[in-house]
């Protein structure tokens, strides 16, 4: 099947890693309808859509726990995350965590910013802190099943370096050397 019908059958499976702002929980699935924010064509139309299912896959990594204060707290608490969005609805995953309570970090809309101004000043991130590193698909024309793997950017390696979280990333994502 090409491309465009695997993924419209949800045929295609993937994986994201991201830091999230507090200590989720080890392993869950979070199925929360999401309602379609309207776009400027669809904002005059007297009824909304109904909310559409969304389910999403998540799986702790690893945590870390650094004490200074960026909150209220003396402490302050992040996790990487692995994430497998089951559905694939509009800005799914940062909703997803922020409805836990867990928001992605880096996140404008969806975040906390005080946390994303602390990773831009202390570690130099300035971006959101979810990356598709995987895919698993069906060639199209071989038929022959394909696993694509991508690496983490040098931002983002630099978070996961401070969090001494290198062995919870598998080999293939890590940067490239040199």
């Amino acid at each position: 099947a090409g491309l465009a019908v695997q993924f419209a059958a949800r045929g295609v499976g993937k994986e994201y890693l991201a830091v999230l702002r507090g200590h989720c929980p080890p392993a869950g699935v979070v199925d929360h309808p999401l309602q379609d924010k309207p776009d400027g064509a669809e904002r005059g139309r007297a009824q909304p859509p109904p909310p559409r299912d969304a389910v999403t896959r998540y799986r702790r990594l690893a945590t870390v726990e650094i004490p200074l204060a960026v909150e209220r707290y003396p402490q302050t608490r992040y996790c990487l995350v692995s994430l497998q969005p089951q559905t694939g609805r509009r800005h799914q995953l940062r909703r997803h965590m922020k409805h836990l309570g867990y928001p992605i970090i880096g996140d404008a809309k969806h975040g906390k910013g005080v946390h994303n101004r602390f990773f831009q000043s202390q570690y130099d991130c300035h971006r959101l802190l979810l990356a598709c590193v995987g895919l698993q698909l069906t060639h199209p024309v071989s038929g022959l099943p394909l696993h694509l793997a991508a690496r983490l950017d040098a931002a983002y390696w630099r978070v996961i370096e401070a969090f001494a979280w290198q062995a919870a990333v598998p080999a293939a994502l890590h940067p490239a050397a040199g």
